[in-house]
């Protein structure tokens, strides 16, 4: 496997938690960065409709060698590009787009596409995906998940995104969710690094606690 897979790999088996850093600044990278990843994040992504995107990811990626830092909203192959010169390592897409999960594998970048439907997931499996992120998981429940699972590949990650708090996490890992992607329960623009530290060890305890249950 390539370094970001291994990367992935190590991060789902130790806290498959995605931190959705949509709006973040590269003023802020570094403290935020700091604390999400000292609470046991490692896996980051910075979507690329936040402000200056590339120099957030470029720098989040110095600072954690241990983390698997890219991007979100990622939505062509050029894109993909663009942010493995930066130094990113994921890619995260709101759908399935072959073009985009093909250049991620060519890459070797670990590729998570948006996928609602049986036929985008298997989609995005034969394009060389990862993983899949199903998106938007309001429009989704854990039923959905244990549907998925029972036809896919066996041992394919499937990770909910959308409306995910520490509350709501047990149901959808009794269903089979491998990981979650956590957004603005985790992150807003304006919010302050005391406070992301605070809600990321939220999460982490809860979700120590959905693996003990």
């Amino acid at each position: 496997m390539t370094a970001p897979h291994d990367k992935f790999t190590a991060a789902m088996r130790q806290l498959p938690l995605v931190a959705i850093l949509r709006g973040l600044t590269p003023e802020e990278a570094p403290a935020v960065g700091d604390a999400i990843v000292e609470s046991g994040f490692r896996l980051l992504e910075v979507p690329l409709n936040s402000p200056r995107p590339l120099e957030s990811i470029a720098l989040l990626s110095r600072r954690f060698r241990q983390a698997l830092v890219g991007a979100g909203t990622v939505l062509t192959a050029q894109e993909v590009r663009d942010v493995h010169a930066a130094g990113g390592e994921l890619i995260v897409a709101p759908n399935f787009n072959a073009e985009v999960v093909a250049e991620a594998k060519r890459l070797g970048l670990v590729g998570l596409p948006g996928v609602m439907t049986p036929t985008e997931a298997f989609g995005a499996l034969a394009a060389g995906a990862t993983g899949l992120k199903l998106f938007p998981a309001e429009l989704a429940s854990p039923a959905v998940v244990k549907a998925l699972l029972a036809v896919l590949p066996k041992g394919t990650p499937l990770m909910p995104v959308g409306g995910i708090t520490p509350d709501n996490m047990d149901a959808w890992r009794a269903a089979g969710s491998a990981g979650f992607g956590i957004g603005s329960a985790l992150y807003k623009p304006g919010k302050s690094a005391a406070a992301v530290r605070e809600d990321a060890q939220r999460f982490v305890a809860a979700f120590a606690g959905a693996l003990r249950a």
